[in-house]
């Protein structure tokens, strides 16, 4: 059995790169995060609490994963045991929540589009998620409200009148996922969790909401990640597209190259030729391995 490569860890989002979006994980992902934990250390970071986590990736997921880092790392698990949590109403005080929940029902309760559901306001412990369509949504109301919404920018004209409403609480805005977007304070976004892996060196954060606005955008630009950009529901199983890329780095950059093409840098991570089963960008963010 090949030794897993120390000082190393792959970590992943679960919404839009290891799963469709608040879909259930295919098992030949879950084959290939089995594969690629034999020869170095995984972890997932996600927005959703984690009962939602477990619903896509499994109810074991703690213990599948070295690291599970629930609500951006708010809520954050090791080798299956609780590392720590953070509470938004212990931080902002009932009071400043109140005032911003108030507000924003109102805001939602004026705002015109095709359908309203119902849950606009998921309370969660490290943070509040946001969904002007309702989170009891349907999955084909999800579906269309994510079309109409970039067309219509329900969500980005929201996140800019809440903004510059709540300008005192210094809160950060993440639209991720397709109906909703999360609220919390000014650092608690998915940089969050690297407290917890200070004893890595090289830290490779794989995901799909990687552009400013996007809840992976704060990690994938990291001083100490080598973020690549990842999208898991543009790969089709059905028609057995083949192109699968292996993660190529040094020790202070790295680069998504095709398995297929020649590259010129030595790779200190192919975790034994375990390609990644779904499209990157062909040149991952330059990024700084922690020393």
């Amino acid at each position: 059995m090949t030794a897993r490569k120390p000082g190393l860890i792959a970590l992943f989002d679960v919404d839009g790169t290891l799963t469709a979006p608040r879909k259930v994980v295919t098992p030949d992902m879950l084959k290939f995060m089995q594969e690629l934990r034999k020869v170095v250390t995984i972890g997932v970071v996600g927005g959703s609490d984690l009962v939602k986590i477990s619903e896509q990736l499994g109810k074991s997921v703690i213990n599948e994963y070295d690291y599970v880092f629930a609500e951006n790392g708010l809520v954050a698990y090791k080798d299956g045991k609780l590392l720590g949590t953070q509470s938004l109403k212990s931080y902002l005080g009932e009071e400043k929540l109140k005032e911003f929940i108030n507000f924003t029902l109102h805001y939602i309760a004026d705002l015109d589009i095709p359908i309203k559901r119902g849950t606009f306001i998921e309370f969660r412990s490290g943070m509040l998620n946001v969904s002007p369509i309702g989170r009891n949504c349907s999955q084909e109301e999800r579906d269309d409200f994510e079309k109409y919404d970039k067309v219509h920018n329900i969500r980005p004209k929201m996140v800019t009148v809440l903004r510059e409403k709540f300008s005192h609480l210094n809160l950060t805005f993440s639209i991720g996922g397709q109906i909703s977007f999360d609220v919390f304070p000014q650092g608690w976004d998915k940089t969050y969790c690297l407290r917890y892996l200070e004893d890595f060196h090289e830290i490779h954060f794989f995901g799909d909401k990687t552009y400013k606005g996007g809840n992976d955008f704060e990690i994938y630009e990291s001083e100490i990640t080598v973020g690549h950009t990842a999208s898991f529901y543009l790969y089709t199983y059905a028609f057995g597209i083949a192109n699968r890329y292996a993660l190529q780095s040094t020790n202070h950059h790295s680069a998504i190259e095709s398995s297929s093409s020649s590259s010129s840098s030595s790779s200190s991570f192919r975790g034994n030729d375990v390609s990644l089963p779904f499209p990157v960008k062909q040149t991952a963010k330059r990024g700084v391995s922690k020393q």
